[in-house]
């Protein structure tokens, strides 16, 4: 595959790019740019983290798992590049030294180029943006005070004309059916091929798929391209329904449904770090059919509905249906998800993710609650769970056990004890079957203490 995208502002065009070959090997080996670190290989450290600019904006990733073919008519920023022409520090370089920011440095480009990047957006939230970034050594205090050390200083001029100024692209072409790589600029294109090559794996983010070649040894040489698919993008709202495009990100998602559902937002923050959630697809995230994927027991509870496409075919269906079993989900070869829609609501969402760390970790148990009611009666109820079986699925029985009942403790009491029998959890190194059954449990009480506006989260909660 032919790219072209800019590098530290220089232009740079590549012929005959393997699909899986990742930035972060290619920039150290290829180009000498070893700023950029190899950590974990995982995108879960932040050592490799590069800063990628186009028309809609700058935004770090992780280079280990962000593939060359990914990255056409792109602008990629390493550590090398934030200094000015004439060698001149960027602020927050320069703040990371004054402020001792820095002990064994393995980790510190990597913090620059987050730092540098949210300076670029002014963007002063150092907890979220700097959340993918890991320090084992310095510690946190004087890399965040450095953070707002920079943030009165100007943005550095060459820094500026990222997102002005397109970066050269290869001219579009409609996919040959036998290609076994492409990059299509529409999702017609993209059904076409894909209908003709059923076998062949579709990337957007590649937080997913990326792990497969760095960790799993994997070998993809049969690869769609999802990211040059505009219209497989964005967020729109019509006719009563908000519309998702598959391979919006997780950080699109997140902002255009904080007026909707903030609660929802909120989780979706947790999900994986800034660099992760700057490449990760709501569509993939659904796609992969992981048991506990935070993203399905939001939409589900939610009243989602799946739009899948094979050829010029298209059908939809219930979000909780895709769901068939643990690895198997309701789409046939050669189809793909095109859109996830939810019907406008009133916000009675709660999401409660739980894990072994606030940040960048996989649940043991998400539960997600939607409950409307007619004055104290309760009118319908969606609770919607991942971590309890082999799918992210709904809660019928304890659903059942709220419906028609007046919105009360005890209400929800008995539906966390029915909730025993719409689930028959696992034990794994997550968590126990007994621990996830008694906090999903707590979870359905939990809602009901929340909407009674009691204050249930921890981080706000004191003595």
């Amino acid at each position: 595959m032919d790219i072209s995208f800019l590098l530290n502002g220089e232009p740079v065009s590549l012929r005959d790019v393997p699909p899986t070959a990742s930035l972060l090997d290619w920039l150290r080996d290829t180009r000498g740019l070893t700023g950029t670190k190899e950590g974990c290989n995982e995108g879960d450290c932040g050592a490799c983290t590069v800063m990628v600019s186009d028309a809609a904006g700058n935004r770090t990733l992780n280079a280990c798992i962000l593939f060359l073919p990914q990255l056409e008519g792109l602008h990629v920023t390493t550590v090398e590049g934030l200094c000015g022409p004439d060698g001149s520090m960027h602020p927050v370089q320069t703040a990371l030294v004054d402020h001792h920011g820095s002990q064994c440095g393995f980790c510190t480009p990597g913090f620059a180029v987050s730092m540098a990047c949210a300076h670029l957006n002014g963007d002063d939230d150092d907890d979220t943006q700097l959340a993918g970034n890991l320090c084992r050594c310095t510690g946190y205090a004087p890399i965040a005070r450095a953070a707002s050390a920079a943030r009165a200083e100007n943005v550095p001029p060459h820094l500026l004309f990222l997102a002005k100024n397109p970066a050269p692209q290869q001219p579009p072409q409609a996919p040959d059916l036998k290609s076994r790589t492409i990059r299509p600029t529409h999702s017609d294109d993209l059904a076409h091929w894909y209908a003709a090559n059923p076998d062949a794996t579709l990337i957007a983010g590649a937080t997913d798929v990326g792990l497969w070649v760095t960790k799993d040894f994997r070998t993809v040489d049969k690869v769609a391209f999802l990211n040059g698919c505009n219209d497989l993008q964005g967020v729109v709202e019509k006719d009563g329904l908000i519309h998702i495009g598959a391979i919006t990100t997780i950080t699109d998602v997140e902002t255009a449904l904080r007026p909707h559902h903030p609660h929802l937002s909120d989780m979706l923050l947790r999900y994986g770090s800034t660099q992760v959630r700057n490449a990760a697809t709501i569509g993939g995230n659904i796609a992969n059919g992981s048991p506990i994927g935070d993203s399905p027991p939001a939409l589900i509870a939610l009243g989602a509905t799946l739009h899948l496409r094979h050829g010029d075919t298209r059908r939809s269906l219930p979000l909780e249906a895709f769901f068939v079993a643990y690895g198997k989900q309701d789409r046939a070869e050669g189809e793909f998800v095109e859109a996830i829609t939810i019907p406008r609501q009133a916000d009675t969402l709660r999401c409660y993710k739980l894990s072994k760390r606030f940040d960048q970790d996989i649940s043991a148990v998400c539960g997600c609650i939607a409950v409307m009611r007619d004055g104290e009666t309760i009118t319908s109820a969606r609770l919607a769970f991942g971590g309890l079986a082999g799918t992210p699925a709904r809660a019928a029985r304890a659903e059942a056990a709220l419906e028609g009942q007046p919105f009360n403790q005890q209400s929800f009491e008995d539906a966390a004890r029915a909730l025993a029998q719409d689930f028959t959890p696992m034990s794994d190194m997550r968590a126990s079957a007994a621990y996830r059954m008694q906090t999903a449990q707590n979870m359905v009480r939990r809602y009901f203490h929340d909407q009674s506006g009691t204050l249930t989260d921890l981080r706000k909660v004191s003595a």
